[in-house]
């Protein structure tokens, strides 16, 4: 499962058209199939890249139901909330994320989708727990 960014930048027209089409599309086979994981999955990473977020947070949410021990779903529910400033429920997470496995520290790091949420003071404590676990062997 590919990790949805926002990409931050305003897509030019051409990939805005590109952004609605797969969107459609995507949705379209999700009313067919609502526990479709990957093509919510694909669907919440378009909505997230067209700046609809929060549509894709709804996805995010629909995800954690169907897929609650999958710590990239969490982790992607929690950049969702952090682009809505619910940095609590972004936290939140974060940590079932980091609890089911996630550690990919450097992305976590400097993920434009999470920058909202890394300015907040909420943040601090869990940057000592991303700590303790990068000093954890493996």
């Amino acid at each position: 499962m590919p990790l949805k960014s926002s990409n931050r930048k305003k897509p030019n027209r051409a990939t805005q058209r590109d952004l609605d089409t797969k969107i459609e599309f995507m949705e379209g086979l999700v009313r067919r199939d609502p526990e479709y994981v990957d093509a919510l999955q694909l669907l919440g990473d378009h909505y997230t890249q067209r700046g609809r977020f929060p549509e894709g947070l709804q996805v995010d949410e629909r995800l954690a139901r169907l897929e609650p021990k999958n710590p990239l779903v969490f982790y992607n529910l929690a950049c969702s909330y952090s682009l809505l400033a619910q940095f609590d429920r972004a936290v939140l997470a974060l940590e079932k994320a980091l609890e089911l496995g996630y550690r990919d520290f450097t992305w976590l790091a400097k993920d434009p989708d999470l920058k909202p949420l890394r300015a907040q003071p909420v943040y601090d404590e869990l940057k000592a727990k991303i700590r303790q676990l990068k000093s954890k062997p493996r």
